[in-house]
Parts: C-alpha cells; structure tokens; sequence
C-alpha cells in the first residue's frame, strides 16, 4: 500500500515495490490535478523516513507545482495571468494541466510574469 503524508488523498498499492512505485507516480499525478482545479495550494514533499521510498515528478511538472502554488499565493487566477503573459486564457489552463506535455520554458516566462525567476541545479 501506498500513501503520501503531504497528500493524504492520493492512496494506491502494487504487488510489489516496484510495481507500487509505478502505481504512486500516476496516483499522484492525479491527486495534483485536483489541487490544481480547486486552487488549493500544493504541499511541498516532507522529508523521506525511514522506510519511506521517494516519488520523482517530472521536471516539468515540478515547475507547474512551483507556478500553481505561486498563482496561489498571489491569489493571480488563470485569466489574469493570461492577461499579463497576452495569451488565452485557454493557454495558461494547458500551462498548469499536469496531464499536459508543457515546456518548462513556458513555464519560466510565467513564473517570471508572477515576478519570480526559475532556477535549476544539478544536486
């Protein structure tokens, strides 16, 4: 079985870790979009226990965690980020839709448009 203790609504198993793995990487996914379309903001990962195994996020959705959890905070709704990026408001629902193939550099131009700069380092 497996839980995450930053989001308690994303449960799943697997028969064994690996297959468990597999299974929590799309469980999370999907719990994500639901914070994403009730504009809650999105826990940062706690620190591993022991025992506990990690779940990567892709780069890319990692970012759009970054600029969902910034929207929030600025209380910035999709259309007026819209606004100040001049795109659709269509566009930005696409740039924060986890389930969508985004390039991270978008996501940079409107992070930066919350007046915030992305950074990526090799750890």
């Amino acid at each position: 079985m497996v839980t995450f203790p930053d989001i308690p609504e994303a449960i799943t198993q697997g028969t064994d870790v690996e297959d468990a793995k597999v299974h929590a990487a799309d469980v999370l996914e999907s719990a994500l979009d639901f914070y994403l379309e009730s504009g809650r903001p999105i826990p940062t990962p706690s620190k591993l226990k022991r025992g506990q195994h990690l779940i990567e996020l892709p780069a890319s959705l990692s970012a759009k965690v970054l600029l969902v959890n910034e929207m929030v905070a600025q209380k910035v709704r999709p259309a007026e980020l819209a606004r100040r990026l001049q795109i659709t408001p269509q566009e930005v629902t696409r740039l924060i839709d986890p389930r969508h193939k985004s390039k991270i550099d978008g996501i940079a131009v409107a992070l930066k448009a919350l007046g915030k700069t992305m950074e990526i380092r090799a750890v």
